[in-house]
């Protein structure tokens, strides 16, 4: 018994020898506040890289890295998910994506309705003729192939997405305000099953705008059904953010109970003074529906004013066949008398933003087409439509047939103290509902809100630290293991050995929002380093220019 007890003591000898030697690894993070994303209390500790993994988390004071970064006064923490990013464009154009690499995300996820794909040739004609200031080829027809362009060409972010319900309906029916027949709808359930299948993260929807706007909740249920079958999400702009919100609120948990999938409420808010009061009636109806085996959760971004277009002021069926006829319709005098009257009649019938802002002067015109109307960007409606002499409802017919566009536009809605209460909300994430942009090049042509540059920096700097809404470590959480979780996206999301090194080291007592309405195109603060993959993209606040963003898929993913 002897020589085996001997070989026992020596293999227990060469463990305990082996486990007390220095590691080394090819980044070493000390010293740092470590925020790893679960919601518990942070500590100080220090963080091991290899190659694109988190190694190790802890005490690793013997540790060595090729690569040492002293993280003392700096909180270290998950790269940050946008859940709602319309970084498809700023992407090609600069795939450093600096206004969001500086604020820490890593992970772009897109498809608020519409996705980059599936296209046919016919939108993909429509998609160069409507390009505004980004100019580029569309080479690729799937939105597997669009992610897959993005990674190629190069991205300092990940990237992921929702197919989108919108793009699936112009797909086969086009802009017509119709039910698609049941063979238009096998091939829209087919496209989700390709889409489900190369990695999206589940079925996106935007329905406050035409063509959306003609979906049957039974048409989406059926596309959900397609989603659930692979453990994807509905996600959704609902039909009304204002007068209509709670029985909105009412088809997406119908939506997602009915077709047995997870689903997310995009943006949530109460638009329109008159609306403010129901934010107890929304949280009441998720907590009950989440209550009821059901999983409701939402986003959000960290201001009073939404982004769109001056769509969102005019009744769907004058949009309906897509933009030319749109401004055909525009330019019919009767056409006009009528789409003024309902653009300043209150109804239930279809989502008014102008209504909602109530007044032209919290009407902010930012993305024009035309270089002959780029010098109204930042002036109100209320503003332009007096230097013309006409209302605002005839100048914002006017502006949308001249810039040949939905002209990009800030609404001012919501309450300050509806903003605050959300964002305590325990199924609360946040998603910039913005592009990815620089301070410099083709983005200055254009104005943009300021949630481009500043959303989640906001967060941390004026509701965590200043305002103390909640913890560094509540925010951390709902910026990257909860939505990461939401999603059932694998390995990120949080600081645990195994997950990719997706990591941001940020000063919890500086960082904060520049950006402003008037001039919105200001990075934000605080940020020091951030790592994509296991490679530094951000180095003491200054991108590297390195792109290892990768394609993030969803649990339905089909390796080929």
């Amino acid at each position: 018994m002897k020589p085996i007890s001997f070989l026992i003591s020596l293999f227990a000898l060469i463990i305990l020898a082996s486990c007390s030697q220095p590691k080394n690894f090819d980044v070493l993070i000390k010293n740092g506040q470590i925020v790893d994303g679960s919601g518990s209390p942070s500590y100080i500790g220090d963080l091991g890289i290899n190659a694109d993994t988190i190694a190790a988390v802890g005490n690793l004071e013997k540790a060595t890295g090729t690569m040492e970064i002293d993280a003392t006064g700096l909180a270290v923490s998950p790269g940050f998910i946008n859940m709602l990013s319309w970084a498809t464009e700023s992407l090609i154009e600069d795939g450093r994506s600096m206004a969001d690499i500086k604020q820490g995300v890593t992970l772009e996820v897109f498809g608020e309705g519409w996705s980059m794909g599936p296209l046919n040739e016919s939108m993909k004609k429509e998609e160069r003729e409507s390009q505004g200031d980004i100019k580029y080829d569309i080479e690729w027809n799937s939105l597997n192939e669009y992610l897959e362009y993005l990674t190629t060409k190069g991205v300092s972010p990940n990237v992921a997405s929702f197919v989108g319900a919108t793009t699936l309906r112009i797909n086969t029916v086009g802009y017509e305000n119709r039910a698609p027949t049941p063979q238009e709808l096998d091939s829209m359930k087919l496209m989700v099953k390709q889409a489900m299948e190369e990695g999206a993260l589940g079925v996106g929807s935007s329905l406050i705008y035409a063509p959306a706007f003609y979906s049957s909740t039974e048409e989406l249920i059926e596309l959900c059904k397609v989603a659930a079958e692979y453990d994807g999400m509905y996600i959704s702009h609902m039909r009304s953010e204002g007068s209509r919100l709670l029985e909105s609120l009412d088809e997406l948990i119908q939506i997602a109970n009915k077709a047995g999938i997870r689903a997310e409420i995009y943006h949530l808010k109460q638009s329109g003074k008159e609306n403010w009061h129901k934010f107890d009636d929304v949280v009441a109806k998720v907590d009950s529906a989440n209550a009821a085996g059901l999983h409701i959760t939402a986003d959000m971004y960290n201001y009073v004013a939404g982004a769109t277009g001056l769509d969102a002021s005019m009744p769907p069926w004058v949009q309906e066949g897509g933009y030319d006829k749109w401004a055909e319709r525009l330019q019919d005098p009767a056409i006009r008398e009528k789409v003024k009257k309902e653009m300043i009649t209150p109804t239930d019938e279809w989502e008014s933003l102008m209504q909602a802002a109530g007044d032209p002067s919290k009407i902010l015109l930012v993305g024009f087409k035309a270089d002959s109307l780029k010098y109204l960007t930042g002036k109100t409606l209320k503003e332009v439509a007096e230097m013309r002499g006409t209302s605002p409802e005839e100048t914002a017919m006017d502006l949308v047939v001249q810039d040949g566009s939905r002209v990009g536009t800030i609404y001012f809605l919501m309450s300050e103290d509806n903003v605050k209460k959300q964002i305590a909300l325990p199924w609360m994430s946040f998603g910039s509902d913005a592009g990815s942009p620089a301070t410099e090049g083709v983005f200055l042509k254009s104005s943009t809100h300021p949630r481009a540059y500043g959303n989640v920096a906001r967060l941390l700097g004026k509701y965590v630290r200043d305002e103390k809404v909640i913890s560094l470590e509540e925010a951390v959480h709902k910026l990257s293991q909860l939505p990461a979780t939401n999603l059932k996206i694998q390995k990120r999301g949080s600081l645990t050995e195994g997950n990719y090194a997706d990591v941001v080291l940020f000063d919890p007592a500086t960082i904060i929002d520049k950006a402003t309405f008037e001039d919105p195109h200001q990075y934000s603060e605080g940020v020091k380093h951030v790592f994509v993959n296991g490679t530094q993209v951000l180095k003491d606040g200054e991108h590297t220019g390195e792109t290892p963003g990768r394609v993030v898929r969803g649990p339905g993913y089909k390796k080929e």
